[in-house]
């Protein structure tokens, strides 16, 4: 069985913050607290993902001036149109 270890943290919110966050849990019949969790887990998973993206992006970027080797806008978006058709294509290979 798997133990979450849970640790208590505080926020400070302007009076209008937090008159708008129990306005809004007291209409989603919810606890502040559970849409605090809520919204700071959005939070860090938009965020990671948003990281991962530019990870990945400048990681592209550094095999391209590396390699030279890449695909134009124009050779994506012909092999996207295929998508979902009977004359789907694999992805192009990249070239220099």
């Amino acid at each position: 069985m798997e133990t979450t270890l849970l640790r208590q943290v505080s926020i400070k919110l302007e009076s209008g913050e937090h008159d708008r966050l129990k306005s809004l849990a007291d209409a989603r019949h919810r606890k502040p607290h559970f849409l605090m969790k809520e919204a700071i887990k959005q939070y860090l998973d938009r965020e990671e993902a948003r990281e991962s993206f530019k990870q990945e992006a400048l990681a592209s970027w550094q095999e391209y001036q590396e390699t030279g080797k890449h695909l134009t806008g124009q050779d994506v978006t012909q092999w996207l149109e295929t998508w979902g058709t009977d004359q789907e294509k694999a992805v192009p290979a990249c070239h220099d």
